[in-house]
């Protein structure tokens, strides 16, 4: 492909061509950066209409994580700092999703640090599951590890349409980012979730040391699984963690990577994750550049932004998150 046949691609993929492992992406990294944004965002107005799926989550056990993944301020390995707490009570999280529901966010997670939940705080997330399915009407989404067949059922069961499980980098390089666990095992608990009807949220972090070959390695492997949902993450680095020295990416590298993830999973929403402050205007070039999704509101332990700040944004846009999209 050449940077002139970007616009036939474009036109290829929304008359039902899709790209597939092994072809030439060369494009994708020499395309001047307007171009290229400028036709997937072609791809996300057809694909997703003006519609910007808004999520939201609590971080609802803290620190002290078996695993130890390089990027990460909760595992226990790890010397950040991080405020360590155990499984939060059901009032407060049920207040919180209350709140995020009131404010217009479509949908709302609980996400625990740990290689899984099992035994009584599992049940105890069941329970609070199944109480905000049963109050509110805001989608609900969990993130949990390494969860069985069997759990995610209960979780179905409970209310939950949406799992997040992030395979974080290519199959290449994700020895280098975490050995307590492997790539395999991701890719094993995401086929488990799909099997039990849930959609699935997964992407992965880009600046990690990384090549440009892994972002698109990851990017082709999301399409292989089917993924319908893909948070693309900056990294923040964070004090006290292995990759606390790496140098921030710049604004253009995001964007690039957001727009070719566009092009490789033409029906998924791209979702804007960590890092949208590195973006210009918090990521309103995103939002017109390839990105259907964002989290607003307090991510884990990397600063985002308000909800009211995001809905001002995309109505700024002439975009809405109240419109239906088919996809999670």
């Amino acid at each position: 492909m050449s940077n002139l046949l970007l616009a036939e691609l474009t036109e290829k993929i929304i008359k039902g061509y899709r790209l597939k492992r092994g072809q030439d992406f060369s494009v994708f990294l020499t395309a001047p950066l307007e171009e290229l944004q400028n036709d997937a965002q072609i791809l996300q107005k057809h694909f997703c209409g003006n519609h910007i799926d808004l999520c939201t989550i609590i971080n609802g056990r803290s620190g002290r994580c078996s695993e130890d993944c390089k990027y990460c301020a909760q595992a226990g390995c790890h010397h950040t700092g991080i405020e360590e707490y155990d499984l939060l009570d059901k009032d407060t999280i049920i207040d919180n999703a209350r709140a995020n529901e009131q404010a217009g966010v479509n949908r709302f997670s609980i996400v625990t640090s740990g290689r899984t939940v099992t035994g009584k705080a599992f049940a105890h997330i069941l329970d609070t599951y199944k109480q905000m399915h049963k109050e509110l009407h805001i989608d609900l989404c969990a993130s949990h590890g390494f969860l069985t067949a069997e759990q995610f059922h209960l979780l179905h069961q409970a209310g939950v349409s949406s799992y997040h499980h992030n395979i974080e980098t290519s199959r290449r390089f994700f020895p280098h980012i975490c050995t307590t666990h492997t790539y395999d095992d991701k890719i094993r608990t995401i086929k488990i979730a799909q099997a039990e009807g849930l959609c699935v949220c997964s992407g992965g972090i880009i600046g990690m040391g990384e090549s440009w070959e892994d972002r698109l390695d990851m990017a082709v492997s999301l399409a292989e699984l089917g993924i319908q949902s893909i948070p693309v993450n900056a990294l923040m680095p964070i004090k006290g963690t292995p990759l606390e020295n790496l140098p921030q990416l710049n604004a253009k590298d995001v964007l690039r990577t957001i727009a070719f993830f566009r092009f490789i999973n033409p029906e998924a929403n791209i979702r804007l994750a960590a890092g949208r402050k590195l973006l210009p205007g918090n990521g309103e070039t995103a939002l017109i550049g390839g990105a259907s999704a964002s989290i607003t509101g307090n991510m884990l332990t990397t600063s985002g932004t308000t909800i009211h700040e995001d809905m001002q944004m995309l109505e700024r846009l002439g975009l809405t998150n109240k419109e239906y999209c088919p996809v999670c």
